[in-house]
């Protein structure tokens, strides 16, 4: 089990994730299906002009819930002006308590960050910046509709470096078309050289009403074989593993004490509040879901749904996601009410148990999205 600094929850605080949805790009990505957009200055800043008021009249949680991680995502929240971020980072901390360490994550692409901004960043409290790489190959790059180059990510990443900051990490993606286990090793080569804290690696996948689902489903030779992904998968883990990385999630490496705590926390089902268009929140097992709607957002129209989780929900999300985790769950009280499957996908190797704790084995991750299934009623 990773141990990261700061993880542990002081006496009698109960630990909250806050995550805030930029819903903004510079140029929509041919595989991506987030709800994001580009849109003009003037929107982003009307934007952040209604999440500061979303902040501002939000519910008032118990003295006893303390901010323990602050994420934010898109989109590329990077693209925004540096004041505009630090502003919601302050409504942020009048409305919350939020803990000294905390762990505050900013995604950006290379490209959208320049030495200013990141020292912006730096002085309003954020420690952690993850940057879009996807792959050190440009005609890679190219094809997935990426606004950056190799080089650009280097000067991103240099810049970060350079203004502080001491926790980056790289997001990377193989089964590309026309992808080799070459390239993918070049990539990994050009990324470890630098060193980053975390490196998230995950493989393409073919999301419905994208342009990559319309231009390559249905034309599998065009894609790297099934064979093919899992030994660029089985690659990638082995050296950065060797290179001293903990593989603590299917597709998440990080060097010891440096797993992404807020990740962490949403696969343990730790209660977060969220802020933004489409934006999710989970406390004491009651899911609400933001508005999606960018025009209604900008008129001041937040709410979306509001879903009590039944017992079942609880326990099929408790290891839909605790299974994620490469050092499993705990199965509790649950373990009567799932034990057959258990001895089932054990029997069939793809789960073992250890110390208590049930995890995927090696065929049951190649497998992962059959073997979750099975928890689910």
């Amino acid at each position: 089990m990773i141990k990261n600094k700061g993880t542990k929850k002081e006496a009698g605080k109960k630990p909250l994730e806050l995550y805030i949805h930029i819903p903004f790009c510079i140029r929509k990505c041919a595989y991506c299906d987030f709800l994001s957009a580009p849109a003009a200055p003037e929107v982003q800043e009307a934007y952040v002009g209604q999440l500061l008021q979303e902040i501002a009249a939000s519910k008032k949680l118990p003295e006893d819930y303390e901010a323990v991680t602050v994420f934010f995502g898109g989109g590329t929240p990077g693209i925004l002006k540096g004041e505009l971020l630090c502003s919601i980072l302050r409504a942020l901390r009048d409305r919350f308590s939020v803990r000294e360490d905390a762990e505050i994550t900013v995604e950006a692409n290379p490209g959208t960050v320049n030495r200013d901004k990141l020292v912006q960043y730096r002085e309003a409290g954020v420690n952690r910046i993850s940057l879009g790489l996807q792959s050190a190959d440009n005609q890679e790059l190219k094809l997935l509709g990426r606004i950056h180059t190799w080089e650009q990510f280097l000067e991103s990443f240099q810049l970060a470096r350079e203004t502080g900051f001491r926790n980056i990490n790289v997001d990377l993606m193989s089964a590309l078309p026309g992808q080799t286990t070459e390239s993918v090793h070049r990539t990994l080569e050009r990324v470890l050289a630098l060193s980053p804290e975390h490196i998230s690696a995950y493989s393409l996948i073919l999301e419905e009403g994208t342009p990559f689902y319309k231009r390559y489903e249905g034309h599998p030779e065009l894609l790297p074989s099934e064979e093919e992904e899992r030994q660029m998968y089985y690659d990638t883990r082995d050296r950065l593993c060797a290179c001293g990385y903990e593989h603590y999630e299917i597709s998440n490496f990080a060097k010891p004490g440096y797993a992404c705590r807020h990740n962490l926390g949403y696969w343990e089902r730790t209660d977060y509040k969220g802020f933004g268009l489409g934006a999710a929140s989970l406390l004491e097992n009651v899911r609400y879901t933001n508005q999606t709607d960018l025009t209604e957002y900008l008129k001041g129209n937040f709410a979306g749904t509001e879903e009590p989780l039944t017992e079942q929900a609880v326990r099929e999300e408790y290891f839909f996601l605790g299974l994620r985790k490469m050092e499993g769950v705990e199965p509790g009280r649950y373990r009567e009410h799932y034990e057959e499957r258990i001895q089932r996908l054990q029997a069939q190797q793809l789960l073992e148990e250890k110390d208590g704790r049930i995890r995927l084995t090696e065929r049951g991750t190649d497998v992962s999205n059959y073997v979750m299934a099975q928890f689910l009623d």
